[in-house]
């Protein structure tokens, strides 16, 4: 009886398309990626013909492509973001993000939806909700432990993704507004000035200072690729990397990294499979430590702990190198066992507690010479934020994706045949007229022949086996078998873009209850659409969301976030019986905000404390 396998999703950003290139080549089931308008990442947007290239590149391999369109729509903007689901539904996309319920109201193409983590899907009946109203793919809450996902995972048949790499949201997404009462720039909107990673004052209720110049939400970066194979215990089937703002050498390392560990984890179980076709053939070793990195965590997924902020700066450290022994006028010394590179980038934090770059100028052994060393001092911690031979090397060594193929080599009546057949088992021929010269070295026309049929250079095949099955052998020009290589790769990529099977879903009306209110400005309704669907879903009294108002009241909830700074500061009162269990301020620049705490929930709330006004009328188009 044949095994069900369980299909695994490494599902990779794209900022451009040379990155969502790269996602591919480098071992991506899928690529996200933002088309000009209405993303989630402003400054990552594509037009409709490099999202068409990167389409037809990513399904010669069975990789799929997924269009954000996950930002909060207002009423003038809902025509033109159909039209625009529209256009990426007939260049051939596989599904679109979204968040703005007010989308299933449109006139839709039979396009697949998969919910945004910005819908906040933190709990089964959100999801079991989603799954009903016609998702087909559910992005879960950061936030979420094993536990909860699995509890997820036995309420719905949905697939679920979640994320195992990249930069944290220190809200829970869709629920984050400070940016947009600080700066009148939505996150929701795909604007967030990112507020968390500002530095702030804490003061006590009473005035007390009990922390200056601190990034006190500022979160490590995460990653989960120790806990893979928990997570598919759990039930998450689409593992995700963020970074749509993050440049090509983070894109190949960081996707080859998952590629290598989810390969070697699918290899040892044989329920699971890749989601996609094509071997990688890899040309430098993955490591996530050498991209962009403020330093790991694996947040929430096995309960609270400490050390996942990174107060003292929201910069890349990279990976930690060594302790400085001795500084000179133009150089340091450093104990490590880790080779230094000439250009390498370094950073290391002052006395103050403030991080500090300099460069690799000249490495002889333990000795490096730098400019601005007035602040280094023997003890320092060095970090490497830039290894130079590294990108190097990422830049310039070949790293290829590859379909696996069979050759099957044999004569007609009148010529020469070649059959193709694919790991996927689709299969193409090409023949060719010849007059056929018997072989006047049997062996070396063979192996002639053989050779030639192993050269496909830049095409997307290799070979796994080649059969040459001759009546008698012959003398062949070298010419003939490579035209005929080059008319079956030609026929053979031609078979695979059209073979390619897209998995088309029609959205119906449903009117099943929705489990929330919507009853405070944190609704996220800022369209007539997406009323209309709260409304068919049983929801009365809804309050319009908060991107319509330019101006917040004081005592406005702004944020919630499992992240808890009386925790991170010692001042929990469940772990610290002497702690004071009272609210607290934080402060930056002319804004101010109030920090409560939910102790039952675990959670802490971000209030404004004086009323703040901006112009949004013109954004809003009104």
């Amino acid at each position: 009886m044949d095994i069900i396998r369980h299909q695994i999703e490494l599902l990779a950003p794209a900022r451009d398309l040379a990155c969502g290139i790269a996602a591919i080549n480098h071992g991506a089931d899928a690529v996200y990626i933002g088309a000009d308008k209405f993303g989630a990442r402003k400054m990552a947007g594509n037009s409709i013909k490099d999202i068409a290239s990167l389409i037809q590149h990513a399904h010669l391999f069975n990789s799929r492509v997924y269009v954000a369109i996950n930002t909060l729509l207002f009423d003038h903007e809902l025509e033109e973001a159909e039209q625009l689901i529209w256009d990426i539904y007939n260049i051939g996309v596989d599904a679109i993000i979204i968040q703005d319920m007010g989308i299933l109201q449109m006139n839709l193409p039979p396009i697949a939806l998969h919910a945004s983590t910005q819908t906040d899907n933190r709990t089964p009946e959100k999801v079991m909700f989603l799954e009903e109203a016609g998702f087909q793919q559910v992005v879960l809450a950061r936030e979420l432990s094993l536990t909860q996902i699995k509890t997820i995972r036995n309420k719905t048949s949905l697939p679920l993704e979640f994320f195992v790499h990249g930069a944290l949201c220190v809200s829970y997404s869709g629920r984050c507004f400070m940016s947009h009462v600080s700066s009148g720039r939505s996150a929701n909107r795909g604007e967030c000035s990112q507020p968390c990673r500002l530095p702030y004052s804490l003061e006590t209720i009473q005035g007390d200072t009990l922390a200056n110049n601190q990034h006190l939400l500022s979160l490590k970066d995460l990653n989960l690729s120790d806990k893979l194979e928990a997570l598919i215990d759990a039930g998450i089937s689409s593992f995700k990397i963020e970074g749509r703002l993050k440049d090509v050498s983070y894109v190949k390392n960081v996707t080859a990294y998952y590629r290598k560990t989810l390969d070697n984890i699918i290899k040892n179980n044989p329920v699971l499979s890749k989601s996609s076709s094509g071997q990688i053939q890899s040309g430098f070793i993955p490591s996530p430590e050498k991209t962009f990195s403020r330093g790991f965590s694996t947040y929430f997924l096995d309960g609270r702990q400490k050390g996942i902020w990174s107060m003292h700066t929201p910069k890349s450290l990279g990976e930690k190198i060594g302790k400085v022994v001795k500084v000179d006028k133009d150089h340091f010394q450093i104990q490590t066992s880790t080779k230094i590179n000439n250009g390498d980038g370094l950073c290391f934090f002052n006395r103050h507690m403030q991080l500090e770059g300099l460069k690799a100028d000249v490495v002889e052994g333990n000795k490096i010479y730098s400019s601005g060393l007035r602040s280094l001092f023997s003890g320092a911690t060095i970090y490497r934020n830039y290894d130079h031979a590294f990108n190097k090397e990422l830049e310039n060594t070949p790293f290829e994706r590859k379909i696996a193929v069979k050759l099957y080599f044999s004569d007609t009546g009148t010529g020469i045949k070649c059959i193709l057949e694919d790991e996927d088992g689709l299969t193409s021929s090409v023949d060719t007229e010849i007059i056929k010269e018997p072989a006047l070295k049997p062996e070396k026309a063979v192996d002639r022949i053989r050779t030639q049929l192993l050269k496909w250079g830049n095409s997307p095949f290799m070979v796994d086996l080649i059969k040459i099955d001759l009546q008698q052998p012959l003398f062949i020009p070298v010419s003939v078998i490579n035209g005929l290589r080059r008319d079956l790769a030609e026929k053979h990529i031609s078979l695979r873009e059209t073979s390619y099977q897209r998995y088309d879903y029609q959205i119906t009306k449903t009117f099943h209850s929705y489990p929330e209110q919507l009853d405070t400005t944190e609704s996220n309704v800022v369209n007539q659409l997406a009323r209309q669907f709260y409304e068919q879903h049983g929801l009365k009294n809804i309050v319009a969301g908060m991107e319509t108002n330019a101006k917040t009241p004081a005592n406005t909830r702004v944020m919630t976030t499992k992240h808890c700074i009386r925790y991170a500061t010692e001042r929990c009162p469940q772990e610290n019986p002497d702690a004071v269990a009272d609210d607290l301020i934080m402060k930056s620049g002319k804004n101010s905000y109030r920090l409560k705490f939910d102790c039952k929930k675990c959670e802490m709330q971000v209030f404004v404390n004086d009323s703040i006004s901006f112009a949004t009328k013109e954004k809003q188009g009104i």
